[in-house]
């Protein structure tokens, strides 16, 4: 299970991470090409959103690491389930209608869960 939830973890952590740093610190005109929905919130939702990924990322990741406040392993990955439910949203009511993505997403943040209360 322990190898189990750092594999799921990881790369969850590392798509958010990144994901999350191109929210921050990109344009809209540079995020457009991969993200068609960036025109429909205000840039600083989108930045706060891409801020909290990577702190969502980084509680994925150092509890379980350090040892320091385990519980929030479990809590991030249901935040990020919250996160990809709203992203659905976003997504079906906008013109976007692909979400596949964003359902792989959900389901490894459920894995995680998961797995986390196993640790």
């Amino acid at each position: 299970m322990n190898i189990a939830y750092w594999i799921v973890a990881g790369l969850l952590a590392l798509f958010y991470s990144y994901a999350g740093t191109l929210k921050v610190i990109r344009s809209r005109d540079q995020l457009r090409p991969m993200m068609a929905w960036v025109d429909r919130i205000p840039l600083p939702a989108l930045r706060a959103l891409g801020a909290v990924e990577i702190l969502g990322a980084t509680g994925l990741i150092l509890p379980p690491l350090t040892g320091v406040a385990p519980s929030l392993a479990p809590t991030a990955a249901i935040g990020f389930v919250f996160l990809q439910t709203g992203a659905i949203t976003v997504h079906l009511t906008g013109e976007d209608r692909r979400i596949a993505l964003n359902a792989g997403l959900t389901a490894a943040a459920v894995v995680t869960i998961w797995l986390a209360t196993r640790l």
